[in-house]
């Protein structure tokens, strides 16, 4: 009997992994589905953004679904900046990691998109900015 109890929790933390396990993958086969015949994408803690025909879309999967945040036209961007996610109007420094967001300037319109890590984010810059250019 108290072999049984001792095995008890053990059991519990199998399940509750094996169920968050689930969820994860569920997040990502519908990631799948949603960023399908984009040009550029991502997924991370923060949500996912898209790129597909000239708009970048950000999103939060929220109750088993992409929910659409914002969206922005690529071809109307004329400035886009690191910046940092919690510390109001501050750029975010070359030697920073961590959590950032980019902001998207841009024909009077004006969008953040987070990101879990700031070289991702640093890539995503580059990318942007050359689609941005090729569609202009």
């Amino acid at each position: 009997m108290i072999h049984g109890l001792l095995w008890f929790p053990l059991l519990l933390a199998f399940v509750l992994l094996t169920a968050l396990g689930w969820l994860e993958r569920r997040r990502q086969n519908l990631y799948r589905v949603w960023a399908e015949g984009s040009e550029l994408c991502k997924l991370d803690n923060s949500g996912a953004a898209r790129l597909k025909d000239g708009t970048l879309t950000w999103s939060s999967f929220e109750a088993g679904k992409f929910e659409q945040k914002d969206c922005f036209d690529v071809t109307k961007l004329e400035l886009l900046e690191l910046m940092a996610l919690t510390s109001g109007e501050a750029p975010l420094t070359e030697e920073a990691q961590g959590r950032c967001r980019l902001r998207l300037i841009g024909k009077g319109k004006e969008m953040d998109v987070p990101f879990s890590d700031a070289e991702r984010a640093r890539e995503w810059m580059s990318q942007l900015m050359g689609k941005a250019r090729c569609e202009l």
